[in-house]
């Protein structure tokens, strides 16, 4: 932070600041896909909750001390869900990220992309510079077993799973629930602290709250 900034023009600093980190990510990386082709199934509720966790996850992006560059694909700016956006987050038209009609396996070489889905065999083991990440726009209530990891097998796009199993155990619960299937701004949660910390176990904390029934190995103790 710099010095001697009075209140009202550091508010404005800060932006400016964020703005420069932003689209400093746009040409150096790293940078995250939401793959959002698969909305037409959903319901306006299912909708309604796929817009707020883009909400969330911008809202992290931007305060990251590394940002993602961020790029919304199978978008289409007279589908249901951009309406959704536009009414539930606040100045969502001016939001400093990509939007694209084509679906991010036209837009990106294809040995450069990984689908993060947790179907995926292989476990991620860092967030690398010169890949492009893609998580699936999908919410709880639309999920059918394996869509994404099915989407970029036909593509012959690389997977993988957050490293949930190799780090978390199953917690012992009332209803004997467990699941790996996380909300687009959790996952995005876990992988801006995992780039900030390259400490798994940290972000995976970050990100895989205590509902979803797993907990850190070491604090089974």
């Amino acid at each position: 932070m710099v010095l001697g900034i009075c209140p009202q023009h550091s508010k404005r600093f800060l932006r400016a600041l964020t703005k420069e980190k932003l689209l400093e990510a746009k040409h150096s990386g790293p940078r995250l896909c939401i793959d959002l082709s698969m909305t037409h199934h959903m319901s306006k509720k299912e909708l309604s909750r796929l817009a707020g966790q883009i909400r969330r996850l911008y809202g992290s992006n931007k305060k990251a001390d590394r940002p993602f560059w961020i790029c919304l694909t199978g978008f289409t700016i007279d589908s249901p869900l951009y309406e959704e956006c536009v009414r539930m987050n606040d100045g969502f038209s001016s939001y400093l990220l990509d939007i694209k009609e084509e679906d991010c396996f036209r837009l990106f070489p294809l040995e450069t992309l990984v689908y993060l889905t947790p179907d995926s065999e292989h476990a991620l083991e860092d967030v690398d510079l010169n890949k492009v990440y893609i998580l699936g726009g999908l919410v709880d209530e639309s999920i059918q077993k394996k869509v994404t990891f099915q989407k970029a097998w036909e593509y012959s796009v690389k997977t993988a799973r957050l490293p949930i199993q190799e780090y978390m155990v199953r917690n012992q619960n009332g209803k004997n629930y467990h699941s790996e299937i996380l909300a687009i701004n959790q996952v995005f949660d876990i992988l801006s602290t995992y780039l900030e910390t390259r400490n798994w176990p940290e972000a995976l904390k970050k990100g895989v709250t205590s509902g979803k029934g797993y907990i850190l190995r070491n604090s089974v103790e």
